[in-house]
């Protein structure tokens, strides 16, 4: 089994081909391929972390869609001020399936 660990938007995700993974906004277009750093790559028993063999390692990656994540809301309140404020956020995400780890 071939997976590889990459970086995305801050966070590392362990991926492998035929992945469909979901991580933060990426400016590619749908239907475009983008290309992910690899941290560590894992061939059956070999495991590679050197630098200079993962910097030739090409995880390539088609952008299925973008979305948005779940609705988070923020309250705050003050006793006895009449302060009260309500926020909401909806973080942006995009959702890639991993086509080849080379």
């Amino acid at each position: 089994m071939v997976y590889a660990i990459v970086k995305s938007g801050g966070r590392q995700e362990k991926v492998s081909v035929g992945d469909i993974v979901v991580m933060d906004r990426q400016s590619a277009k749908v239907g475009s391929t983008i290309e992910l750093p690899a941290l560590l790559l894992v061939d059956g028993e070999k495991v590679t972390t050197d630098a200079a063999v993962l910097a030739k390692t090409v995880v390539t990656a088609e952008v299925v869609r973008d979305e948005k994540g779940p609705k988070i809301d923020i309250l705050k309140y003050k006793n006895k001020t009449g302060y009260r404020r309500r926020l909401g956020h909806r973080q942006k995400l995009t959702r890639v399936k991993v086509l080849s780890i080379v």
